[in-house]
């Protein structure tokens, strides 16, 4: 059995109490008690417990596939784990206490309660908040609150006379998503998809073993919890159960699952008029393409003017993306890719940048580290945003000798700059999987202001990946599909037929870029590669495409099935040849663009249709992409150069439109 780790009190809350009955009389009784929201194992439980109930013995506690409550009893030490009464879905089991099982509460005529021995003993309830589907939220002098499950099950309101309901709510926020009802200002809509999604973050990008074929099969709600399979079959099992192995649900009945799952996710199952139908259409051949030799410095050096201004931008960036940049160039030449310099700014220009930079840089640090112990108390997300940066930190990247051994200075930067990010960006503070895009910044720029700005410009592009909806998951992944299935129907329709057609195991390597598919010094040519914007829009989609391009025929000639479709894509990590797929990625771009019928779909996905409005000069690359040599396509936080009477100045837009301006 796996080793269980202590439940962590999220929030808690005493003078909390229940009527004993719901009208007013001298008999009633006020059950005085606590309520908690504890983390445990991973799932979320909010707890109440009467002042006199401290044990867990016959705690009450609520179902997800039963109409009744089942009450939590000890177990016999010799079989601590056997529930009395099993239950069906595995999605039931709570494993709150290890020596705790369950069995159902007797119900009698009348007198449900009657075997308790202590009356106040019953009004104990626990729950999982996946099962939460809705909260009352009421007041008559003080607040109290009504939760109902999704069995329908409605556990005794909890009044708040002494204060607390805001508070409550406030960190249950962090857990699920809560939205007012449409139809009843007093009901609040819980729903728990995306934090069962983000929850998969930090197991999707920790797990290295992965045991979780037999594990899956064995105990699948436990092993969606443990690793990277958690993301796709998190989805799987939603519309396919153990027993159904061999039977598959209805496209329409699959869609609808999946887009309650995904909010947002929309599915076509049918040739409705105006939706493009992706037919197999003769590509014609593949080309071969060769890659060239890194950009030197003194290469590098041959593009700039006397000023410092950057040349015939579109030439530089094709042998970037031919070729890579030498280490010795990436710590100016990322900034650049990046958006943090302007390609047309000089060196003067750029030194009052990073000067204005650093100041607004530890103006934001300062506002973190000025933060006392007592306010940290009472502001709970920023302290749950520096307990998973430590987290995460203390296990990045540390077999590079940048971050390896204790005290190094190099974690200390990347804890402190992500804690900055939140000041910068509190709204989506920290989301796992962060520290795995700063950590290849940080390792080029050795300089914690430079790797700051690096870091917000990369965060950029990749906002959307982390957001509560996972807007651009979503869409990345439905475009991936797109291109596969123009690419290789056949190939398409056999991942569709094992239950694959989604490419949820694609979910790490675009949610972070491959970083943890490539060993350390790919992971930075590959980044530097598709910041150049070529050869095409999306090029890490390619990426996708040539990663199983390479792997289908293993995969359709073993007759893999889901499990080991998702076994054998997870086991590429650290096996993949870097500039080979380069390579194959670019070959498939230069012939999907040689396609005289390409789809209108696969034209938006690459931005081959796609002609920017701008009044300012356009420069053509050697692929064909018209871009403007004065921006970065990818930023919202851009840079860009104007002229006034004749003298070049730079203006910086950031994200809530305020400019400022200064001379060269």
């Amino acid at each position: 059995m796996a080793a269980t780790t202590s439940p962590k009190v999220v929030f808690e809350h005493e003078g909390v109490f229940i009527h004993s009955s719901q009208a007013e009389s001298e008999d009633q009784d006020l059950i005085s008690g606590f309520l908690q929201i504890i983390d445990k194992n991973g799932e979320t439980l909010v707890e109440y417990k009467p002042l006199e109930d401290a044990d867990p013995l016959n705690m009450l506690c609520a179902c997800k596939d039963s109409s009744s409550v089942v009450e939590w009893t000890q177990s016999s030490e010799d079989n601590p784990h056997r529930p009395v009464d099993h239950q069906v879905s595995y999605e039931t089991e709570w494993d709150m206490i290890n020596a705790v099982s369950f069995k159902r509460k007797a119900h009698t005529h009348g007198e449900g309660g009657s075997n308790h021995i202590n009356d106040r003993t019953k009004w104990a309830f626990s729950f999982n908040v996946y099962d939460l589907r809705s909260i009352t939220v009421k007041s008559e002098g003080w607040s109290y609150l009504i939760f109902r499950l999704k069995d329908c099950t409605a556990l005794p309101t909890i009044h708040f006379h002494q204060g607390g309901s805001t508070a409550f709510l406030d960190s249950l926020r962090k857990s699920v998503q809560i939205s007012e009802s449409p139809d009843d200002e007093n009901i609040l809509i819980v729903s728990t998809y995306s934090k069962a999604f983000s929850q998969s973050f930090e197991n999707l990008l920790d797990d290295t073993h992965y045991g979780f074929v037999q594990k899956f099969k064995k105990d699948p709600y436990t092993t969606t919890l443990g690793g990277f399979s958690k993301v796709t079959n998190y989805i799987f099992d939603a519309f396919r159960g153990p027993e159904l192995e061999c039977h598959q649900r209805p496209e329409e009945e699959v869609a609808d699952l999946l887009g309650e799952l995904i909010p947002g996710l929309e599915i076509n199952q049918q040739e409705e008029p105006g939706f493009e139908v992706i037919t197999r259409l003769d590509l014609g051949p593949r080309p071969m393409v060769q890659r060239n030799e890194p950009v030197t410095m003194e290469e590098w050096t041959k593009y700039q003017d006397s000023e410092g201004r950057i040349n015939n931008i579109p030439h530089l960036k094709n042998l970037i993306f031919k070729g890579g940049l030498c280490h010795a160039v990436r710590k100016e030449a990322w900034k650049f890719l990046l958006g943090y310099f302007p390609w047309n700014s000089t060196h003067e220009e750029r030194k009052l940048l990073q000067k204005r930079k650093t100041d607004e840089y530890f103006r934001m640090k300062l506002q973190w580290k000025s933060i006392s112990e007592e306010q940290e108390r009472r502001n709970s997300r920023l302290r749950d945003y520096r307990s998973l940066i430590e987290k995460d930190v203390n296990r990045t990247d540390r077999n590079n000798k940048f971050y390896e051994g204790l005290d190094n200075p190099g974690l200390i930067l990347l804890h402190d700059i992500l804690m900055t990010y939140c000041m910068y960006d509190f709204d989506l503070g920290y989301v796992q999987g962060m520290s795995d895009l700063l950590s290849p910044i940080l390792f080029v720029m050795e300089n914690e202001v430079d790797a700051f700005w690096c870091f917000i410009f990369f965060m950029d592009e990749m906002h959307e990946n982390f957001e509560e909806q996972m807007q651009g998951m979503k869409t990345q992944l439905i475009q991936l599909s797109t291109l596969l299935r123009l690419l290789d129907l056949a190939f398409w329709n056999y991942l569709e037929a094992q239950d694959s057609g989604y490419l949820y195991f694609c979910f790490r390597w675009l949610l972070i870029r491959f970083k943890r598919e490539l060993h350390f010094q790919d992971v930075l040519r590959l980044w530097e590669v598709m910041w150049t914007g070529l050869p095409c829009q999306n090029f890490h989609l390619l990426v996708c495409c040539a990663i199983l391009d390479s792997e289908k025929q293993k995969i359709m000639d073993r007759k893999y099935g889901f499990n080991e479709i998702l076994k054998h894509i997870n086991e590429l990590s650290m096996k993949l040849d870097i500039e080979e797929i380069l390579c194959k990625s670019e070959s498939i771009c230069i012939q999907i663009k040689n396609c005289k019928d390409l789809p209108h779909s696969v034209s938006e996905i690459l931005g081959l249709s796609t002609v920017p409005e701008t009044s300012g000069p356009l420069e053509t690359s050697e692929y064909g992409i018209l871009e403007s040599p004065q921006t970065s396509p990818r930023s919202t936080h851009r840079q860009d150069q104007v002229i006034f009477n004749g003298h070049s100045h730079l203006k910086e837009t950031t994200h809530n439109g305020s400019k400022e301006a200064f001379n060269s």
